[in-house]
C-alpha cells in the first residue's frame, strides 16, 4: 500500500466502557508525523451493551462466539453511522481494536471480541483487526500496543503516559522502547462514581473531597504488581481479584475510596518518572485535575496537556497506525515492551465478502 497518503478509520473500546472512540485520519507514508485528525467522536453503549461487556468475563466459549459476532454487528452499524454522519468517502482501510474480553498473557489468553470479517462485510471496507492473539502466542503480553505509536509518531517527549481504564506508560531507554501498564484508574473509579450516580468523577471533585484511608492504601502499595519489572500488563481479571476485593471489605464511603485509589494511583505513576521529565498524557484521566495535581506533588515533571482532541482520541489513532504498518507489512509490536520473542507485524487482515 506503499502511497504518500493514507486514510483510515481507527476504532477503540476502553476498559472502562466510556464507549467506541472514532477516529478519521490522514497519514503521511514520507513522515508519519505528519497526521491529521480530519473527523473523530465517541458512540456512547447502551446500558444493556455496557452490562453485557461487562459480565463478558464469565461467559461460555459459546457465549463468547455469538458475542464475537453481535458485537462485530454493532461495530460496523456504528462504523457506517460514522462514515455517513461526516460523509467520508475516501477510505483505505478501517483498523478496529475491538473490546478486551479476556486478557491473561501469562496463560496464553487474549481475547477481543468484534468480528473483523462481519465488520469488513457490513461496511464493505478492508479491516485489520485483532492486534494482540499473535504476541501472545509469540510469548508477549499483547500489551500495551500503543508505543509504537509513542516511537514513530511523538518522539519529542521523554514519556507518553496514558489515563484511561489503565495507567500505562512508554519511554525509550537504552536506545529501546520500554512500556508497561502502571496501574488500574478509570476501570476503578468509574466503579465507585457510578455508586454514587455519576458516570465518572469529573475534575476528580468526589475524590478531593474524601478522606484519605491510610491503611487500605498502604495494603495496595504492598500488592506483588508494583514490584514487578516490565514488562508486565493488566487486566479486569487482576482488578476483579485484587483490587476490588480489598476495596469492597475496607466498607468505606465510596468518596473515601475515590480519595484513597486516586491517591495511590497518583503515587504509582509518579514513581515511573525522574524529576523535570516531559511527560505527555492523553485518555480520560487527563480531565482529572485532583489526580494530576497529586501525581505533581509526588513528583515535580513537566506535565503536558494537549488538545481535547488527542486526549479523547489518541489510542483509536494509534490503532489506526497500527493498522497502517500491518497492511504495509511493517513491525507494530516490539519485543522490548510486550517481551515477545521477536518484533512483529501483528493484525489480522479482512476483506468484504459477498454472500
Amino acid at each position: 500500500m506503499i502511497k504518500n497518503e493514507v486514510f483510515v478509520i481507527g476504532v477503540m473500546s476502553g476498559t472502562s466502557l466510556d464507549g467506541v472512540d472514532l477516529v478519521y485520519v490522514k497519514f503521511d507514508n514520507q513522515d508519519y508525523r505528519n497526521f491529521k485528525i480530519l473527523q473523530c467522536c465517541t458512540v456512547s453503549y447502551s446500558e444493556g451493551w455496557k452490562i453485557k461487556l461487562q459480565n463478558a468475563i464469565s461467559f461460555s466459549d459459546t457465549e463468547l462466539i455469538e458475542l464475537d459476532i453481535s458485537y462485530g454487528r454493532l461495530l460496523a452499524e456504528i462504523i457506517n453511522d460514522f462514515m455517513a454522519s461526516f460523509s467520508i468517502d475516501k477510505i483505505d482501510f478501517i483498523a478496529s481494536h475491538g473490546h478486551t474480553v479476556l486478557h491473561e498473557p501469562h496463560k496464553g489468553i487474549t481475547l477481543q471480541v468484534g468480528n473483523g470479517q462481519i465488520i469488513s462485510n457490513q461496511t464493505k471496507q478492508k479491516v485489520v483487526c485483532d492486534f494482540r492473539t499473535q504476541d501472545v502466542k509469540l510469548g508477549g503480553q499483547g500489551a500495551p500496543l500503543v508505543p509504537i505509536g509513542d516511537e514513530l509518531l511523538f518522539s519529542e517527549y521523554d514519556y507518553c503516559l496514558n489515563l484511561g481504564g489503565f495507567a500505562n506508560v512508554s519511554y525509550k531507554k537504552d536506545g529501546e522502547r520500554i512500556a508497561f501498564d502502571i496501574c488500574p484508574v478509570n476501570i476503578v473509579l468509574n466503579r465507585y462514581a457510578q455508586k454514587l450516580g455519576f458516570e465518572y468523577d469529573d475534575k476528580g471533585k468526589i475524590a478531593s473531597k474524601g478522606t484519605f484511608l491510610m491503611q487500605l492504601e498502604s495494603d495496595i502499595r504492598m500488592l506483588d504488581y508494583y514490584k514487578e519489572k516490565p514488562p508486565k500488563s493488566l487486566g479486569l481479571e487482576w482488578v476483579l481479584k485484587e483490587i476490588i476485593p480489598r476495596l469492597e471489605s475496607s466498607k468505606r464511603k465510596p468518596q473515601d475510596i475515590l480519595r484513597t485509589f486516586t491517591d495511590n494511583a497518583a503515587w504509582a505513576i509518579a514513581k515511573v518518572f525522574p524529576k523535570n521529565a516531559k511527560v505527555l498524557v492523553t485518555g480520560g484521566g487527563a480531565f482529572n485535575d485532583y489526580l494530576i495535581k497529586k501525581i505533581n506533588q509526588n513528583k515535580n515533571i513537566e506535565i503536558i496537556i494537549p488538545s481535547k482532541e488527542l486526549i479523547n482520541f489518541k489510542e483509536a489513532l494509534v490503532f489506526a497506525f497500527l493498522g497502517l504498518l500491518r497492511v504495509d507489512n511493517q513491525v507494530n509490536c516490539l519485543m522490548s515492551v510486550t517481551g515477545a520473542k521477536r518484533n512483529h507485524s501483528s493484525g489480522e487482515i479482512f476483506e468484504p465478502k459477498e454472500f
